[in-house]
């Protein structure tokens, strides 16, 4: 690339797209508008054309045709996909992974599985960044077994049990996380992305932390997978849930996904005993007797037209390699801070995610007094649609599959264009509580 290119040039990201190996692939995804600025790739990813085809064939060639005797080739579907996966995005092997339920719910059940192999051990430990959910969740088990919860304060708003943790962009140290390690702890549960500043942690050095004092660690990575490689199997990942419709592509209310290295399953007593984890499902016997292997976390039916979309997105994926996936998200993310620093620092917004491209993954976080106003207006005068987080925050993403270089780049121009000209301020509040 020529060195008489910047960033602030459109040609720059013209040649970025030119010179892109996943080039091919944002003509895979429906566009309804082709102006549109899509930016929010990492809270709903596009629609994949895939998707609408795979969709439409297994309703008129499967469940249409079929009927009830379709269960006989859909009952395994969420093993299935859940290799596919592990294949695919998280780095490991097969019979690990399961693509089910909600996130939720599969956080809910490592957690309580977790805090129950060890019951001497009567602490849980979170941070104050974690997702709403994953902290809500965690709460509520603190509560109903008694036990106490640290939550570790890395972005002061506190918590149940807070401690002050100074981070560097909530990206943790490892010698100030250890000094709140203990043989009490039962279970620790982070982000590997952080679905806020965007914050990648080091995830191999603090689950060999975590194993020294005998503590499993529940990654979420709902903002990593997808995004990042992952590499499950040389990170010494044990336990990991996340979602399918952000960087997946897998569409609004996709299943969920849970991880249970083999080393760990038959370690763990699943605290609901649903009939797809049962020995002989199909006896309807009295008694709960569980399966051995994944299947043993899995509590009901398959979501067989949700598991379609993901195995439509996880084809591409696998096309893609995620090697290539999350180089882009690291240089369109680079883009994004290029810009920052060019056309919105002087315009009084501040980064809030780590600079080196290797602690973030495929989004950053700015931050601005009027940023949710501003957010607004990139939605109804830029055509651009970013999300908005409290306090301040604007989160803008580089999803590697769907998103082109010029997009963004045409993004974050018409956001400077509006808080330069002020036109922002023309934005009309919306009735919504979705944001």
């Amino acid at each position: 690339m020529s060195a008489s290119v910047t960033a602030t040039q459109r040609e720059h990201a013209e040649q970025r797209d030119r010179e892109d190996i996943l080039a091919d692939f944002p003509g895979e995804f429906f566009r309804a508008d082709e102006d549109l600025c899509y930016l929010d790739g990492n809270s709903l990813g596009r629609l994949p054309l895939a998707t609408k085809s795979a969709l439409e064939s297994f309703l008129t060639e499967q469940w249409g045709t079929q009927l009830v005797d379709g269960w006989a080739h859909w009952i395994d579907e969420s093993e299935r996909a859940g290799d596919q996966l592990a294949r695919a995005v998280l780095g490991a092997g097969p019979c690990q992974a399961l693509v089910t339920d909600t996130t939720s719910v599969n956080l809910y059940q490592l957690l309580m599985a977790a805090v129950d192999a060890q019951p001497s051990r009567r602490t849980i430990i979170i941070d104050s960044a974690n997702f709403p959910t994953d902290r809500y969740i965690v709460q509520g088990i603190a509560k109903a077994r008694g036990l106490t919860l640290v939550t570790l304060d890395v972005d002061h708003t506190g918590g149940p049990g807070a401690i002050s943790m100074d981070t560097d962009q909530e990206r943790f140290d490892l010698a100030r996380l250890e000094s709140v390690l203990s043989d009490d702890v039962a279970v620790l549960t982070l982000q590997a992305v952080n679905y806020r500043s965007g914050t990648r942690q080091p995830v191999r050095e603090i689950t060999e932390l975590a194993r020294k004092y005998g503590i499993p660690v529940v990654w979420d990575c709902s903002h990593a997978a997808g995004s990042v490689v992952l590499d499950f199997d040389a990170n010494g990942v044990d336990l990991a849930v996340g979602c399918t419709y952000k960087y997946l592509n897998s569409g609004p209310g996709s299943p969920g996904w849970l991880f249970v290295r083999k080393e760990w399953q038959e370690r763990l007593q699943v605290p609901i005993q649903g009939w797809f984890a049962q020995a002989d499902q199909f006896a309807m016997g009295p008694l709960f007797d569980p399966v051995e292997g994944i299947r043993r976390f899995q509590i009901a039916s398959p979501p067989i037209m949700g598991i379609r979309a993901v195995q439509a997105s996880l084809d591409m994926i696998e096309r893609a390699g995620m090697a290539a996936i999350e180089h882009k998200a690291q240089q369109g993310t680079q883009m994004m801070v290029e810009l920052f620093d060019a056309w919105l620092a002087p315009l009084g917004f501040e980064l809030q995610t780590p600079r080196n491209a290797e602690h973030r993954g495929g989004h950053i976080a700015v931050t601005h007094p009027e940023a949710k106003q501003i957010a607004l207006a990139m939605r109804q005068l830029g055509n651009v649609i970013p999300d908005y987080r409290e306090p301040s925050m604007i989160r803008v993403a580089m999803s590697p599959l769907a998103t082109t270089y010029q997009e963004v780049w045409d993004g974050l121009d018409r956001m400077r264009d509006l808080v330069e000209s002020g036109r922002y301020r023309d934005a009309v509040a919306e009735e919504s509580r979705v944001t």
